[in-house]
């Protein structure tokens, strides 16, 4: 912690001794450089990050290395495996099937799928990561069962989860650099009879962008890990791009795949637990700071990747970070619920969402 402070600290004079900008300017450079600050102190070797406001990125930027091998540069441009953040993608699958009919929230698991499932869990419950089947509610995040909700989504479209998730968002949403699993037998993903040609061609191609992944070995250095890739399911295993997410989410604001109430049906919290909410709505993280609604998500790849999405929809702001290491997330524990528990998070809703004065170094900033 005290090399921590140290970091802070210098950054801090480089910042304070900086000609004078605006407060939005200032907000952004403090921003920049202190992200890069706990990237670094995070070891992760390549980041990219994106906020989006107004449906546009009005930041952008990539640090340290997609590839430290070859030295390639991390850019707003970079794929990464999303991890958990996928979940955000089925939830809202699953929600435009109730939107049709198709499917109802309180339905059984048992009612859509033959896996063994709790008798009476709901696809309610499982959205929201609620254990059991009667009231008082207990949040457990269990990213296993959600993976339950791949077949609910392939049997109400009667077509393959993959093809969904490609036709229904990333084909709509000119997603490009967005693909849904591995694609390919030599890459022990998805089969490429999936896809017609053209469309194999345009995911290997983004797949060979992919950011290496790393982990941290015992003297502290980055080396590639040798994650097992874990294949495309309703819980994991997209590949995309902070600009890609970018459009993900202006799309999600402004109601294109989702009519406006069932948005925030899935943005408010799903259940009570002894008069006190639990910290998810439906497929989504829903927490309050400072009065202000957060809706987020988190993606966690041990010693390999990691994401993480915030959203403040009363102030039409949009935070997406993604990494080729877990150091973003590993030590924050945000499968807990609360995403101030984060350096990363706390520094963006310090600076964009709560008000203040900008005095001090990190340290002081994120505790004030």
């Amino acid at each position: 912690m005290r090399h921590v402070r140290l970091v802070f600290l210098a950054l801090f004079v480089a910042v304070a001794v900086h000609p004078p900008v605006t407060a939005q300017g200032l907000r952004f450079t403090l921003f920049e450089r202190y992200l890069d600050a706990l990237r670094l102190q995070g070891r992760i070797p390549g980041l990219s990050a994106a906020i989006v406001s107004g449906r546009h990125i009005i930041w952008e930027r990539g640090f340290g290395y997609q590839d430290l091998g070859a030295l390639i540069p991390a850019t707003p441009n970079t794929p990464y495996l999303i991890g958990d953040i996928s979940q955000v993608f089925s939830s809202l699958l699953l929600m435009q099937c109730m939107e049709s009919g198709t499917v109802r929230l309180d339905d059984t698991l048992n009612q859509w799928t033959e896996e063994a499932t709790p008798t009476g869990t709901t696809l309610r419950r499982v959205l929201a990561h609620v254990s059991g089947t009667t009231l008082p509610a207990v949040f457990r995040y269990n990213p296993a069962q959600y993976t339950a909700l791949t077949s609910v989504i392939t049997a109400c479209n009667n077509q393959s989860y993959p093809l969904v998730l490609a036709e229904k968002i990333f084909d709509r949403l000119a997603m490009f650099d967005s693909v849904p699993g591995r694609v390919g037998a030599e890459a022990g993903g998805l089969t490429a009879k999936l896809f017609n040609p053209k469309k194999v061609i345009q995911y290997r191609s983004v797949l060979e962008r992919v950011a290496r992944p790393y982990r941290i070995d015992i003297r502290g250095r980055a080396v590639l890990s040798k994650h097992v890739d874990p294949g495309v399911n309703s819980s994991t295993g997209i590949v995309s791009t902070v600009r890609d997410l970018a459009k993900f989410s202006s799309a999600l604001d402004d109601d294109v795949l989702l009519l406006s109430e069932t948005r925030e049906l899935a943005w408010a919290n799903a259940f009570s637990q002894g008069g006190q909410f639990v910290p998810t709505g439906l497929g989504w993280f829903v927490e309050n700071y400072y009065g202000q609604h957060l809706v987020w998500h988190f993606g966690l790849i041990p010693n390999a990747f990691s994401s993480l999405m915030i959203k403040v929809p009363d102030r039409d702001l949009t935070l997406i970070v993604l990494a080729n290491s877990d150091g973003l997330n590993a030590s924050f524990g945000l499968s807990e619920g609360n995403v101030t528990s984060s350096l990363f998070a706390r520094l963006f809703l310090r600076l964009f969402v709560r008000s203040g004065p900008l005095r001090g170094n990190l340290g002081s900033l994120l505790n004030n």
